[in-house]
């Protein structure tokens, strides 16, 4: 039974083994929960889009269908809301799944109207995350990211004392964040923020200006605490690396 449940989830996770704790009550209790999530994965059949193994939880809610592109399977947990008011929508990858209670939202105004949400292949994030996308927000390939995320790629103006600052308007610069980072819990991006490929931000961190590949960063405002070691994932120990030479 093991054998054959594991390659199912490979579809999702190539490197996933069972633990040896596991039994089989353990494992039905999972192939039952996950058909369900199948199930309710279907309903989207009704308003014209193609499931492509879609997972949803329960009450996941979705606005403006039209504007949302999923890949395979992916999976939303419970009671998750997805508006893709912009000009773009929402686009999912393959593989990507999101937490319990998050919102992943372009916009919510009529009268300015956001960019994009885009999330690439391969990327968990846990519960209780707010996605804004008003400025165009971009998610790389293959992070891993914690519970209580947020982005905000949008400003409100202020800088006049008259009129009331709800009414100078906003400005809008969009976030990026690479492939293959790892995001702890808690973490907030504010807008015109660009993460490099590869980098972790620690937990709790308020990330309030740019950083490059390989970063290791923290705080409030976040700022550079060390810079990751530069390896070859191909195994070529003997290449030559240059050092990474990053603004403090």
């Amino acid at each position: 039974m093991k054998s054959l449940f594991t390659s199912i989830i490979r579809l999702r996770n190539p490197a996933f083994a069972f633990s040896d704790d596991i039994d089989s009550r353990m494992i039905i209790s999972f192939l039952l929960a996950t058909a369900a999530l199948l199930l309710r994965g279907l309903k989207v059949l009704l308003r014209g889009k193609l499931p492509k193994g879609l997972m949803l939880g329960r009450n996941v809610s979705f606005r403006h269908l039209h504007k949302i592109s999923f890949g395979r399977l992916v999976k939303l947990g419970d009671q998750v809301r997805l508006q893709a008011l912009g000009r773009e929508g929402i686009r999912l990858g393959n593989n990507v799944s999101i937490g319990d209670y998050s919102r992943v939202i372009v916009s919510t105004t009529l009268g300015n109207i956001g960019r994009y949400i885009r999330i690439g292949d391969n990327v968990g994030i846990g519960e209780h995350a707010y996605l804004g996308g008003a400025g165009g927000l971009s998610i790389g390939d293959d992070c891993i990211i914690g519970q209580y995320f947020s982005c905000h790629p949008e400003n409100h103006n202020f800088d006049a004392l008259e009129p009331l600052i709800r009414h100078q308007g906003v400005s809008r610069s969009g976030i990026r964040l690479g492939k293959d980072c790892w995001v702890g819990a808690k973490v907030t991006i504010l807008d015109g923020v660009n993460i490099g490929d590869h980098c972790v931000i620690a937990a709790g961190a308020v990330v309030t200006r740019s950083f490059p590949a390989y970063s290791v960063i923290g705080g409030v405002p976040a700022k550079l605490l060390k810079e990751r070691a530069t390896t070859f994932p191909s195994g070529n120990d003997d290449a030559p690396v240059t050092p990474l030479i990053l603004a403090s």
